[in-house]
């Protein structure tokens, strides 16, 4: 079975709406860091949290503290800008995955162009690796893109399964197909296959079908879900829909 890690980007949004001005006030709240650490405790395999180039939820302190702190493993998200790798480089994330950023956009839409910008890739990938980092690249699931990432050599994929979810009856049924097809080709190419995006309590059963599926990355619906229930059993809840616990 696959193991959860948990986005804490949406905590970080919240205590954001109150206190973008002053995150690092004693009374600025809900703490990410402090809710990384429940997310563990009900089994979490690791905390994921995106550092944007705006910091428009996850801040800088908040990414070195989660390192310092957290007990599994921290997957840093993050763009391809110079001060973006700077940081990674400096905190040295157990795992990273690169994803497209737009300032624009409320949340990461659509995978990484790997294949467009391999260049530049193939230097951010080196130096992340050299640092200790296992590099995964977030890419929709299509062959140019899978054969690209192999070519850069990245531990694993993050298929993205933004299509998938918000797809419904049949054209969901074809995403989850050209999901499946992905995982395979990524696993003949020597990659490691890895998925998130838009999954929710409803959705998430049918992507374990995944082939050769190890982890996926969820967040907002967790807490979401944490609202009515609190972060405890909505990690508990997802953990044993992903985990089978």
């Amino acid at each position: 079975m696959p193991s959860l890690g948990v986005n804490i980007d949406h905590v970080a949004t919240l205590r954001q709406a109150r206190y973008r001005e002053t995150p690092e006030s004693p009374n600025a709240e809900p703490d990410p860091v402090a809710a990384a650490l429940v997310a563990e405790k009900a089994g979490a395999v690791g905390i994921t949290a995106h550092l944007r180039e705006d910091r428009r939820h996850i801040q800088d302190r908040d990414i070195f503290e989660l390192r310092e702190r957290i007990t599994t493993k921290l997957n840093l998200e993050m763009g391809l800008s110079d001060d973006i790798v700077q940081i990674a480089l400096r905190v040295k994330p157990h795992d990273v995955c690169l994803v497209p950023e737009n300032r624009q956009e409320v949340t990461t839409e659509g995978g990484l162009d790997c294949a467009g910008q391999i260049g530049r890739l193939r230097v951010v990938v080196t130096r992340l690796q050299d640092a200790g980092a296992r590099v995964s690249l977030f890419i929709d699931p299509e062959e140019h893109q899978l054969r690209a990432a192999a070519e850069l050599r990245a531990e694993f994929v993050e298929l993205h399964t933004g299509a998938y979810a918000n797809a419904l009856g049949a054209d969901r049924e074809r995403e989850l197909e050209k999901l499946c097809q992905g995982a395979q080709l990524a696993l003949d190419l020597g990659l490691r296959v890895n998925a998130g995006h838009g999954l929710n309590y409803e959705n998430t059963a049918a992507i374990l079908a995944l082939p050769g599926l190890e982890e996926l990355n969820i967040g907002h619906s967790i807490i979401s879900r944490a609202v009515s229930v609190g972060l405890h059993q909505a990690v508990r809840e997802m953990c044993r829909l992903v985990c089978g616990e």
